[in-house]
């Protein structure tokens, strides 16, 4: 018989799935995070932190961000790559992404105009011989100032990160550094070959436990497969059909997930927009009934919470947003808005905590949605 569960039911199950419910595994510490998470987005944009390093400390709390740093990069722990856009990927993942470096160079010409076989041999010889560089260290990224202008050697090598000729397993000053795979990636994974049927029946059922509940466009849009790809991935994938209650779509689980009742402390923190737990927005909105999107994009007069507006997780929900920013030791919450006063406090305690992450020691809130609040949010801050 068909599992049912009600909506309550889903959330918390989605919650304890991405480490936000019951205790932390502090032990296992950030790169415990991503291997449980099997993917943390990455992006440019840097307000408290980059989003890469907001995702742990969603989970850890103040972990030190140095630490945070060395468990991405630098190691054969870690490797970047296209999963549900560029993100870090514990290396166990390796071979999984063989049916996407295997699409990629079927396709042969990638990100601008072809580039030659002797740049193509040149760049991989480069590597070999002296890498790992990055693209400046191989000739240079661009051939104008204009930011989208890739030289030859750009475009060779992010074709060769794109079919796994290269990888890369650390950034400096927000630059990839390339290593030719075979140098990079353990023997043992370098040498594994698994079928595209394999691939995809491995990260559909990686996204199910990531997600614990999961329609088939959740399953779809964690790794960024096609439908026909998880359709043909799900039988063998060892998840469960189940019922939600108000789901309009059928879902799956993790049976793990449904073997213990999810219960445990709840985590109160602000959440990176590119947090694993809300970056689907349709699945946000199904599940947290918010609807939330990045504004960093869009023209300033046209913002409704600001430009990176942060939701705050409580008790298990989403109940407000601060869109922050840093003055040497002030966090200051440009806007805020929550769902009602019975939030205050736990928006005190994720400011604060926030603050103390990042070095700062006062918090200043600009804009709050409801004044009627301010008292009782200064008093507590």
């Amino acid at each position: 018989m068909t599992v049912v569960l009600s909506a309550d039911q889903a959330r918390r199950i989605a919650l304890r799935a991405q480490g936000l419910l019951g205790a932390p595994d502090r032990r296992a510490g950030v790169r415990g995070v991503l291997r449980h998470l099997g993917a943390v987005q990455l992006d440019t944009i840097s307000v408290l932190a980059r989003s890469h390093e907001l995702v742990p400390y969603a989970r850890l709390g103040a972990v030190g961000r140095p630490a945070v740093e060395g468990a991405y990069w630098g190691s054969e722990t870690t490797f970047e790559y296209w999963s549900h856009a560029a993100c870090i990927l514990p290396m166990e993942e390796w071979p999984l992404f063989a049916f996407r470096r295997r699409a990629y160079r079927a396709r042969g010409n990638l990100w601008g105009h072809p580039v030659s076989p002797e740049t193509y041999r040149s760049v991989l010889d480069r590597l070999r011989a002296e890498g790992p560089l990055t693209s400046t260290g191989l000739g240079g990224a661009k051939r104008t100032a204009e930011w989208w202008d890739w030289s030859d050697t750009k475009i060779a090598v992010e074709r060769a990160l794109a079919f796994g000729d290269v990888v890369c397993t650390e950034r400096r000053g927000w630059k990839r550094v390339y290593e030719a795979a075979e140098r990079a990636v353990p023997a043992e994974l370098f040498e594994t070959d698994l079928s595209d049927e394999e691939c995809l029946r491995r990260l559909v059922a990686q996204a199910g436990t990531a997600l614990g509940v999961a329609t088939r466009a959740d399953l779809m849009d964690h790794h960024r497969l096609k439908g026909a790809q998880v359709d043909a991935a799900l039988e063998a994938s060892g998840l469960v059909p189940v019922q939600v209650e108000g789901w309009p779509a059928a879902a799956w689980a993790d049976p793990a997930a449904l073997a213990s009742e999810p219960r445990g402390r709840h985590r109160t923190t602000l959440l990176s927009p590119f947090d694993s737990l809300i970056w689907d927005r349709a699945r946000t909105e199904r599940i947290f009934g918010m609807s939330h999107r990045l504004e960093a994009y869009t023209p300033k007069h046209k913002r409704v919470h600001g430009y990176f507006a942060m939701p705050l997780l409580a008790g298990g929900r989403l109940v407000g947003r601060v869109d922050p920013a840093r003055e040497g030791r002030t966090l200051v919450a440009r806007q805020v808005s929550l769902a009602g006063p019975a939030y205050v406090a736990p928006l005190a305690e994720a400011l604060r905590e926030a603050a103390s992450w990042v070095g700062c020691d006062t918090v200043r809130v600009e804009l709050l949605a409801d004044e009627r609040m301010r008292p009782a949010l200064e008093a507590l801050l």
